[in-house]
């Protein structure tokens, strides 16, 4: 597995990132395209996964105060339950380490916060809220050396 970033948004990276999001979040989960992609786009790190040359997992990085807020990520049907998110989730960290970030925050699915959890990330103190119609739990990862 590879894993590309970049903050070109006119890159195939950058493309190759919003397919992903737009198969995931607005065909499977009906997230409204206008509300997928947002005025961050700019603003964030993307990455994208790619097995065999097929990308297969995306997430982008918000630069925040004291790190980076994780954010869309999504992984294509066919991959996942294969350590696409975890790999994905790993150089997220990775990245934000090597630029000195203290912590990464993130809003989670609440199906998804067993994963998290798993990946050494906690709930905070924040309550279910409701992101695109979808019930999300805040969780940080402190990042140590």
């Amino acid at each position: 597995m590879q894993i590309r970033h970049t903050t070109d948004l006119t890159s195939p990276i950058y493309q190759a990132a919003l397919a992903i999001r737009k198969t995931v979040f607005v065909a499977e989960q009906h997230v409204p395209v206008a509300r997928e992609v947002d005025a961050d786009e700019a603003r964030t790190i993307h990455f994208v996964a790619y097995q065999n040359d097929q990308p297969v997992g995306t997430a982008r990085l918000l630069p925040e105060a004291t790190g980076f807020h994780v954010q869309r990520v999504a992984v294509v049907k066919a991959a996942r339950g294969t350590g696409v998110g975890s790999a994905l989730l790993q150089a997220l960290a990775d990245y934000a380490k090597a630029h000195h970030a203290q912590t990464l925050r993130l809003g989670a699915q609440v199906h998804a916060v067993g994963f998290y959890e798993r990946l050494g990330y906690h709930l905070t103190a924040r309550p279910e809220f409701l992101d695109a119609g979808i019930r999300h739990r805040e969780m940080a990862l402190e990042l140590t050396d």
